[in-house]
């Protein structure tokens, strides 16, 4: 793409990378402040919008802040200027910085947060910890004439049937022979009254999402020649998506527990928080499954993956303690590692600004260094 981008443009790359839907219900995603019509030459990517990050965007003359934390998560009654989030949205809109964040849409999608944190660890063979399931598919069969075969898969393609990832009106055809016999009061498109009649026809299969069913078959009944038409339509089980929430994957070669956990505080950020870990020093390690930001609760998935280790953060006392004392031989053992939020999330800045890199090369991209997670002292 050539020229500085529009704000709108980024926005929808940001967009299809990490499609809004997918955000929890509770989430605060997307633009938060800034004109989607004003082009934007340069962009800041932090973790955190707080004072420290919203200064560094405006000294560094960037049209945007992209952020993996929203500003406004929690509900507000005034964004006025003597408010500590309305003081932060005052200076980016009077410095024409724009806000927007890619928040738990990031953290399922593919190329997104915990994707960044398994390949920070070089990890091989990933798959999400806990898989999305794919968009519901229904498995459309109508059996046409030969002749009217190519319309019909001309209108049930318009109408959201056949599209398979970059292909469309994909269709399967098997040609045959198909017989009826109109009664009184048909009106056959084809035949006689009474006489039984054979014709060639295709047996025609598309799939479609089955939000566009409806539509679908209302295609097929206005596109199809015969006044009863014969289909059959089968609901398709929902298959696992390659996004969700955390991944699984396999060191290239095992090591101790303890080595492991060095291994880990070399390879993120450096914070004050540093790298904790529960579990046997000498317990080897080869499968890990990491969750970027508060995974706690995927601990229960981490080990049906089998993983030896679980990188993650925010983790309680009482839920460690009996993830890592479970009775000897009732369930495998199962490490855990406990890193600062922060450290675990931004390693998706690198990856996000090299998309962003990548798509727009008039566009500026600036990574924030500044280390925003809150614990900035720690003694032993």
């Amino acid at each position: 793409m050539l020229g500085v981008p529009l704000l709108a443009e980024l926005i929808d790359a940001l967009d299809d990378w990490y499609p809004p839907a997918t955000a929890e219900s509770w989430d605060a995603v997307g633009l938060g402040c800034g004109d989607p019509a004003e082009p934007v030459g340069r962009v800041l990517l932090a973790v955190d919008c707080v004072p420290a990050t919203v200064a560094e965007a405006v000294e560094n003359g960037a049209g945007l802040l992209l952020t993996h934390h929203p500003l406004l998560l929690s509900g507000v009654r005034s964004v006025a200027a003597d408010t500590p989030k309305g003081a932060l949205l005052h200076r980016m809109i009077r410095a024409g910085v724009a806000h927007f964040v890619a928040h738990t849409n990031a953290d399922v999608a593919a190329g997104g947060v915990s994707d960044a944190l398994a390949g920070r660890l070089a990890l091989r063979d990933c798959q999400p910890l806990q898989a999305d399931p794919r968009p519901a598919l229904d498995q459309l069969t109508v059996y046409v004439p030969l002749p009217d075969t190519d319309r019909l898969i001309g209108a049930l393609a318009e109408a959201g049937a056949g599209a398979i990832g970059n292909y469309t009106e994909c269709a399967y055809l098997v040609e045959g022979v198909g017989q009826f016999r109109p009664q009184p009061g048909a009106d056959p498109a084809e035949g006689e009254i009474g006489v039984l009649h054979r014709g060639r026809e295709n047996r025609l299969t598309m799939v479609l999402p089955r939000a566009r069913r409806q539509a679908v078959l209302a295609a097929m009944r206005a596109a199809h020649p015969y006044e009863e038409v014969a289909f059959e339509l089968t609901e398709q089980p929902a298959l696992p998506a390659g996004t969700g929430t955390g991944r699984v994957g396999r060191l290239a070669e095992p090591m101790p527990l303890a080595e492991f956990t060095d291994y880990v505080a070399q390879r993120l950020p450096r914070t004050s928080w540093g790298v904790r870990a529960a579990g046997r020093p000498d317990q080897p390690i080869r499968t890990v499954a990491v969750c970027g930001g508060s995974g706690a609760g995927y601990l229960p998935d981490a080990r049906r993956a089998g993983a030896d280790a679980y990188l993650t953060s925010d983790l309680k006392h009482h839920v460690s303690s009996e993830a890592v004392a479970e009775p000897a031989g009732l369930l495998p053992e199962l490490a855990l590692l406990d890193a600062a939020h922060w450290a675990t999330e931004a390693p998706w800045l690198q990856l996000a600004a090299g998309r962003l890199r990548a798509r727009f090369g008039e566009l500026q991209v600036l990574v924030s260094e500044l280390v925003t997670d809150p614990w900035t002292l720690h003694a032993h």
